[in-house]
């Protein structure tokens, strides 16, 4: 992955992704950048930005393009506000059933982990449909059906106990607040039907370290946002301050990252994964073409 960066931006976007615990996550955040095919001018949306960690990356990787984002939680956009002011960035609140954008406005829009949160997914496509230009291009991830058992095994006995999910509360995991997750053809089917040409789709991520989606979300995530962790820890573990980690081989919590990193080297052997059926994502490129 990476391939369309050059080597410096490349170890710069290694460097920011440091911290990163969830492979899953580090792994959609590369094919991602490396599907936009990103040019000087360009004018990009991230539909679902969040807390905007991709535009921080975009802002950086091509600070000549225009940069957007909407998102419908208030509280994720002030962070996003906070840390990517500046020019050729505006991020809205908004829904994006619909866009408060002209059509074709855009050359590129991703939508990552946004889909399966849609009340009406083939509205919101559409949506993006409209406002994506003649040969602009859609990057686009969503969770896997099939997950691993090691990536969620709460919801995986859930599942299999219960015939359900756990939607609601600490130990939603993949399925929090989403309406559903998808199988390759069922995503094929509704993004040819929002009138995209399909140009490539990949599933993500079969080996990780055993309940990564407990422990970086149920655990983590929730000591990091109310600050309860130590400062030297909360640098080497907060997805946005990869850069001020060393890299240090003194620091325990490099040897944990380090030890995850280390399972998912075992993605990047196709041997590993032929006849593997369980991923955490699937990724899709596709092309408005009129």
């Amino acid at each position: 992955m990476l391939e369309a960066l050059s080597e410096e931006q490349r170890a710069w976007v290694e460097r920011v992704l440091r911290n990163e615990s969830d492979v899953a996550y580090k792994r959609r955040v590369k094919w991602v950048l490396s599907s936009l095919e990103l040019a000087p001018g360009l004018v990009i949306l991230d539909c679902g930005t969040g807390m905007g960690f991709y535009l921080k990356l975009l802002k950086a990787l091509c600070p000549r393009c225009n940069l957007y984002g909407i998102d419908f939680e208030e509280k994720v956009l002030r962070y996003a506000r906070e840390h990517l002011a500046g020019p050729r960035v505006l991020l809205v609140r908004g829904d994006i059933h619909h866009l408060a954008f002209a059509n074709e406005s855009f050359d590129r829009v991703i939508m990552s982990e946004v889909l399966e949160h849609l009340a009406d997914d083939l509205a919101g496509l559409r949506e993006v449909w409209r406002v994506l230009k003649p040969e602009g291009i859609l990057v686009l991830t969503v969770p896997h059906r099939h997950y691993p058992y090691w990536y969620d095994p709460i919801n995986r006995v859930a599942e299999d106990l219960f015939h359900r999910p756990i939607r609601r509360g600490p130990f939603a995991g993949i399925w929090a607040n989403h309406y559903r997750l998808y199988e390759p053809k069922e995503l094929i089917a509704v993004i040819e039907r929002a009138g995209f040409h399909l140009e490539q789709i990949e599933e993500l991520t079969h080996y990780c370290f055993p309940a990564t989606q407990t422990l970086v979300y149920t655990l983590g995530k929730g000591l990091i946002e109310h600050n309860l962790l130590p400062g030297f820890i909360a640098k080497s573990t907060h997805r946005f301050r990869g850069e001020e980690n060393s890299g240090s081989p003194l620091n325990p919590i490099n040897w944990m990252l380090a030890l995850f990193n280390w399972i998912d080297s075992w993605n990047e052997k196709p041997r590993w994964l032929v006849g593997k059926k369980t991923f955490v994502n699937i990724a899709v490129k596709a092309k408005k073409v009129l």
